[in-house]
């Protein structure tokens, strides 16, 4: 290929997957901007799923390039519903919210995981695989389940309580069949995070007990309280899960997204000053104990309330959160769903009540971001949400917040710089470091531009920020003025830990 054509491809790539934003307005440099991509039930994506691959595809990069206009950072992209995979597996069979039948590959054969990854990442927008660990099967259509499906394997891991299956979590069969999925899908999928979310052991149904008393009788390693056993089982899963990412991949994350409420201050004093359902006493997820160790690297509590409501007020628990997420990152998680929603209190009804929820966010410099349950909501535009986003909130590109229970690796020096013009594009070029590792490779470039002579300290700034990029080269046309002057250009390098490398300097007078 001649340079021209090979200049001009990497125009276009530039053109294409970097994220732009002209707005001069600076905000914060780290900050995580997420939206769930949920599967089960077909709720997000896939749309039908008759409609594979062609149709999967277009969808998936449709919501991709409205996240990534919007300055979206990361998708929390559901790939285990129920004990399936929307990925290639050889451990659990093809999820039927993917082809409509449990266990059939689609057709022509593609890895929607790694389309997802190889598209979004183009974006520089991270990949959260989300996974349910417990839930099995929707309903009790037990025959409808693929021959691979684990229930067919072992029955005795499972139990059914409300209609539904579950896997039993004081199992130790459980436990070690969740940690082989994950093990799988760090080591074989370039992934950002294993995410889950609030579904520990299963919201109570009214009047069943869930039949773990004989498991609890047969083997209650020391417990005299069947609760505080649940709990020990949910814990020991989430210990065993922060270890096997860790030992593969460090700089994958962990992260969980529980119900909004730990504990009412009425039973806990540390609890929050909430009358609400809980995630230690219904659920028996003590997240509290999980953030205090380090288990976790992010929480993203679902405060999934209105601003003043009497049992679980969004303030209240903002504040409570701010207080309780020791090392972790904290994230909020906020029902973009309920606007507009007819049979929702007025606040969702009346005006923006995510808009109001930002704003208070910013009073708390413990909350690093924000997530959007889900999609959905985003790509609807409900009650203006979108263009809140885009003109108000998400006005300039931000990286993720980096990662504080990790050690970290600088990333490598971006080295030999140019710049020069092809038609009427100005382009600026750099290479990577060829003794760059796993460790320290560049996997996104955060590109600065000011006017005049600066210094790295000087032009490093979110006012600056012009855009980040998955590429080696940028065009920087759209972003000077019609008069001939002089400009510095900052190109910094960001490696998978998140952190950044010195920046890389070009003056040039243009």
């Amino acid at each position: 290929m001649s340079k021209l054509k090979t200049v001009a491809t990497a125009i276009v790539i530039a053109l294409q997957f970097i994220v732009f934003n002209t707005t001069i307005k600076a905000q914060a440099p780290r900050e995580m901007r997420a939206a769930w991509i949920a599967t089960v039930a077909n709720i997000d994506w896939p749309d039908s799923a008759a409609n594979y691959p062609a149709g999967q595809k277009h969808r998936i990069i449709e919501i991709l390039d409205t996240l990534q206009a919007l300055n979206f950072n990361a998708i929390f992209i559901q790939i285990r519903p129920t004990a399936d995979a929307l990925y290639k597996s050889n451990i659990e069979p093809w999820s039927k919210y993917l082809t409509g039948t449990q266990g059939v590959a689609p057709n022509p054969e593609y890895d929607p995981l790694q389309f997802i990854i190889e598209q979004a990442h183009e974006r520089c927008i991270e990949v959260h695989a989300w996974i349910n660990p417990y839930r099995a099967c929707n309903d009790l259509q037990l025959k409808q389940l693929s021959p691979t499906h684990p229930y067919n394997q072992h029955p005795d891991w499972f139990v059914k309580y409300g209609g539904k299956l579950y896997f039993n979590p004081a199992k130790k069969e459980t436990q070690q069949h969740l940690n082989t999925v994950v093990s799988d899908i760090v080591t074989r999928y370039d992934i950002d995070a294993i995410h889950i979310d609030d579904y520990f052991y299963p919201y109570p149904v009214k009047s069943q007990e869930f039949p773990d008393k004989q498991e609890f009788k047969n083997n209650p390693r020391g417990f005299t309280n069947i609760q505080d056993w649940r709990r020990d089982n949910v814990t020991t899963i989430i210990i065993q899960l922060s270890k096997t990412i860790k030992d593969i991949k460090p700089w994958v994350e962990f992260g969980v997204s529980p119900f909004g409420v730990w504990r009412n201050k009425s039973k806990d004093p540390r609890g929050s000053n909430t009358q609400a359902f809980t995630n230690y006493d219904g659920l028996f997820a003590d997240i509290l104990l999980w953030l205090e160790n380090g288990y976790i690297d992010y929480v993203v509590p679902q405060l999934y309330w209105e601003i003043g409501k009497k049992v679980a007020d969004y303030a209240i628990l903002l504040d409570w959160w701010s207080k309780n997420s020791y090392s972790a990152n904290l994230y909020i998680g906020l029902y973009a769903s309920q606007l507009g929603n007819k049979n929702a209190n007025v606040a969702w009804r009346n005006g923006n009540e995510l808009t109001r929820q930002l704003n208070l966010n910013k009073n708390y410099h413990q909350v690093k971001g924000a997530a959007f349950y889900s999609v959905k909501a985003i790509m609807e535009n409900r009650q203006g949400i979108r263009d809140s986003l885009k003109h108000t909130y998400y006005t300039t590109p931000a990286l993720v917040p980096q990662n504080n229970n990790v050690k970290q690796y600088k990333a490598a020096h971006p080295q030999q710089a140019k710049i020069f013009k092809e038609g009427n594009y100005v382009i600026v070029s750099w290479n990577n470091d060829t003794k760059a590792n796993k460790k320290n490779e560049p996997v996104k470039y955060v590109i600065y531009l000011t006017k005049g002579t600066a210094s790295a300290a000087t032009i490093c700034k979110p006012q600056n920020m012009i855009a980040i990029t998955a590429d080696n080269c940028i065009n920087i046309k759209p972003y000077l003025s019609k008069q001939k002057n002089r400009y510095s250009i900052a190109i910094v390098a960001v490696n998978r830990f998140k952190q950044e490398s010195k920046a890389l300097i070009i003056q040039a007078k243009m």
